[in-house]
């Protein structure tokens, strides 16, 4: 389940991280390809990262790439930024996983071959190396 970046309030159709808590939630999904094409950012996305942090509950921080991302051959730095916004907000990691999804490959029949998997999992763990 998707969480919103604050507390309760008037947030028609947002999920607050209390309220996934008081479901007995552990952990929550954020910056899945769905939400970032409905307008989030990666700024918002880590908002909630944090906030879903704050209060307790695991995070899945979600990261991928366009189509045409990966054929330019942008895909890391894409997702360097996506997990510098992360950082910008996180400062314990002890309950963030990241997951990595390709966008081009959710729903097209395509999917990335094991080299293209592995260029994106190195790059995540070196930067976790470097910034964690």
């Amino acid at each position: 389940q998707d969480v919103w970046k604050q507390g309760n309030g008037a947030f028609t159709g947002e999920t607050s991280a209390e309220m996934l808590k008081d479901l007995g939630a552990e952990y929550t999904l954020v910056g899945h390809s769905e939400r970032r094409e409905k307008g989030e950012t990666n700024e918002v996305v880590a908002k909630k990262a944090a906030y879903a942090l704050e209060k307790g509950l695991g995070v899945i921080a979600c990261i991928g790439e366009t189509k045409e991302l990966r054929e330019a051959n942008q895909t890391v730095a894409y997702i360097t930024e996506q997990l510098d916004a992360y950082a910008a907000e996180i400062k314990d990691w002890t309950n963030v996983v990241i997951a990595y999804e390709p966008i081009w490959a959710i729903g097209t029949g395509l999917t990335a071959s094991p080299d293209q998997a592995q260029e994106v999992h190195a790059s995540i763990r070196a930067w976790l190396k470097e910034k964690v």
